[in-house]
């Protein structure tokens, strides 16, 4: 069963995180944690992807090179977001669910996928 752990306060309650879950243990774990590995190997790509382009600049490579360098790092950045929100919302969003906390959870991924596609969130800006 996927775990959750927050460091946010902003976030879905910490106390609703941290507290004893499955199979009596305090210690709980992020649902992209069995794909850790996976993900900083594509991060490490990624970091060589930037300091590709920067090479690229600094040689004065011709604009549209650029230009389609920076959608595949894009494109890249995006793999890795879906996979964290595919982990998160099959592990910590499921697990809240089936204690009856989901609420917190699904405005919080509504709220971040609205962010990621430049729309504005729900509430922003309005008076509380």
């Amino acid at each position: 069963m996927a775990t959750i752990t927050r460091s946010n306060p902003a976030s879905p309650s910490t106390a609703a995180h941290t507290r004893a879950g499955t199979e009596g243990s305090d210690h709980f774990r992020h649902s992209y944690s069995k794909d850790k590995a996976n993900l900083v190997r594509r991060l490490s790509r990624i970091e060589g992807q930037v300091r590709g382009i920067a090479r690229m600049i600094e040689r004065e490579e011709y604009c549209v090179d650029i230009l389609q360098q920076t959608a595949a790092l894009r494109a890249a950045l995006d793999s890795v977001g879906i996979l964290i929100l595919e982990d998160h919302v099959r592990g910590c969003v499921r697990t809240a669910a089936e204690r009856g906390e989901s609420d917190a959870y699904v405005d919080e991924v509504v709220d971040v996928v609205r962010r990621t596609l430049g729309r504005p969130v729900r509430g922003a800006g309005r008076p509380a």
